[in-house]
């Protein structure tokens, strides 16, 4: 498994580094297979993969589950696993669920606000940090743009240099003006990854399953790169059809004894 350094390489070339979400092993094996450099098991998984409401509701056996299968389909991946809402509000919790999630398969840990006493505590253990500012899914209701005026964005920015200087090995901003990304970019020594942060961060990240244009339903900051979505029902309708028709399963689908077995079955 590589280390987080290659990633500040990155940063210094001018590489820009993707990042997809990922929550099984088929998904993670072909994100390998395309050269994706970094694989985050976020808490989108979620709304996206469990049918919950909320990434509240994610448990950190949800996380360490998933981590463990992408590490199975990707086993050289560089993977980051989020930490589950309200499974690091003391230093104490924190490094006990970043163990469990390490242990599962992960590389590095993520968790959302500038929190640099866990920052600091994580790295002394030898845990590599990832943090997330802007929006936070967890704990912001709104799912709006953050960052907007003047007095927001200067405290986005403190807060960059704050978990910086507190040894974080990478940063996701979540929709945020693109010039107050830029800047952050410029002034941490890690490399950010944006999400609806624009075009001048040092790397990009997407759900995978807006990607693939999983639902109808889209969003600003995504672009559709297929649309499984589609072709999911279309799959699913045409199987339910050939089903109720009695065309499927046809001959070329079945299985037979050979004649002799039969005379004797018969028989």
């Amino acid at each position: 498994m590589s280390t987080a350094t290659r990633f500040f390489e990155m940063k210094r070339q001018g590489k820009p580094i993707a990042m997809l979400t990922a929550y099984d092993a088929p998904t993670a094996r072909a994100q390998a297979e395309g050269g994706v450099d970094v694989i985050l098991v976020g808490d989108s998984v979620g709304t996206n993969m469990l049918g919950y409401t909320s990434e509240r509701e994610v448990k950190l056996s949800d996380i360490t589950h998933h981590v463990a299968a992408v590490r199975r389909g990707a086993p050289d991946a560089y993977i980051i696993g989020d930490l589950p809402y309200a499974t690091y509000d003391t230093i104490a919790q924190g490094l006990e669920s970043s163990r469990a999630i390490i242990a599962a398969g992960a590389n590095m840990v993520k968790f959302e606000g500038p929190h640099v006493d866990l920052v600091e505590a994580l790295v002394s253990q030898g845990i590599p940090v990832c943090c997330h500012l802007g929006l936070e899914p967890q704990h912001h209701e709104e799912k709006r743009l953050k960052g907007k005026t003047a007095m927001d964005a200067a405290k986005l920015v403190a807060d960059a240099i704050a978990v910086d200087r507190a040894g974080m090995s990478m940063l996701v901003l979540e929709v945020i003006p693109e010039e107050v990304a830029q800047v952050i970019t410029q002034k941490v020594k890690a490399p950010t990854i944006g999400i609806g942060a624009g075009r001048f961060t040092d790397g990009q990240v997407l759900v995978m399953p807006d990607v693939l244009g999983f639902t109808q339903s889209n969003f600003r900051h995504n672009k559709r790169f297929a649309e499984v979505g589609t072709a999911m029902r279309e799959a699913s309708a045409a199987y339910t059809r050939e089903v109720h028709e009695r065309s499927f399963p046809a001959e070329p689908n079945a299985f037979h004894m050979p004649k002799d077995e039969l005379a004797l079955f018969k028989a």
